[in-house]
């Protein structure tokens, strides 16, 4: 059988969740307006017919991969997990909102998202999982990820395997970005 030229990759953000007042922000559950929003996603790429669905393990990643690919047999992937933050209780309330976006946006490898995983763990985690993606048997995939993993995967398919990491593209709940990739690299 003849391979596709180029292969296509749907990446999508994670549906709405709510992290405000949640002890474990890993454990947050889709909103009702999430569920609405997985629902949407699921219409959209009804008549899209993936080889590989693949999500971080995380709850809101599963549960929103469970509505947008109900048939798919799902593999979660730990090195796609959101860019791990540190002990929130840590930073004083008045410095938690410029924290949070600041992080986000960082180019600086040895900074700490909220004080736990740095910016060149993040992105030695992530490539190394777009690496064992890219070297799997696959024409149509789908990843159901997280936003600053999102971000991580953009600019790694934007500099062609580089390490530059734009930290402002926006990353909506559900966003679906379509990414074609050349049959072993970016």
């Amino acid at each position: 059988m003849l391979r596709a030229v180029r292969r296509r990759l749907y990446l999508m953000r994670h549906a709405e969740v709510r992290y405000v007042g949640e002890r474990d922000i890993e454990a947050v559950r889709l909103t009702d307006r999430g569920l609405e929003q997985a629902a949407a996603a699921h219409r959209a790429l009804d008549d899209v017919a993936f080889d590989l669905v693949l999500t971080s393990g995380l709850p809101r990643a599963v549960e929103t991969a469970e509505v947008v690919a109900p048939d798919a047999e799902l593999e979660r992937w730990p090195d796609f997990q959101e860019w791990r933050a540190g002990r929130l209780s840590e930073i004083p309330p008045e410095e938690l909102e410029q924290a949070f976006v600041g992080g986000l946006k960082t180019q600086d490898e040895e900074s700490r998202f909220l004080g736990g995983e740095s910016l060149r763990e993040a992105l030695d985690r992530v490539h190394g999982g777009v690496e064992r993606l890219l070297a799997r048997d696959w024409d149509t995939a789908l990843a159901i990820l997280h936003g600053a993993v999102n971000r991580m995967i953009l600019s790694y398919g934007l500099t062609g395997g580089g390490r530059t990491y734009y930290g402002t593209f926006e990353q909506a709940p559900a966003c679906i970005n379509v990414i074609d990739v050349g049959e072993s690299e970016w």
